[in-house]
């Protein structure tokens, strides 16, 4: 497990997860634990794919479920400043004098 998977946490990563959660892993700590469990950092992940909620999470890594990277992205970055105006826009005039 690294910083960027995508996981799918049930029941068999923790009993914490009675409802399957999908997250991001921002990293993995270093925390002295039980043998088999780990801490995570990550981002927890609404059903569009944006993250929702940032959490800490204690799991058995070899129970969780590698989701597959999606072909496309999620979602895109807004475009810049200074981009062509609109078809059919007019200039605004100030009213300041």
């Amino acid at each position: 497990m690294k910083t960027g998977d995508m996981l799918r946490l049930d029941r068999a990563a923790s009993v914490q997860f009675m409802h399957p959660i999908t997250v991001r892993v921002i990293r993995v700590l270093d925390w002295i634990t039980y043998d088999g469990w780990a801490w995570i950092d990550c981002y927890q992940l609404g059903p569009n794919g944006d993250a929702v909620a940032r959490r800490s999470l204690f799991i058995q890594p070899a129970q969780v479920q590698y989701v597959p990277p999606s072909p496309f992205p999620v979602c895109q970055a807004p475009r810049k400043a200074g981009r062509a105006p609109l078809r059919g826009a007019r200039p605004v005039r100030s009213t300041a004098s």
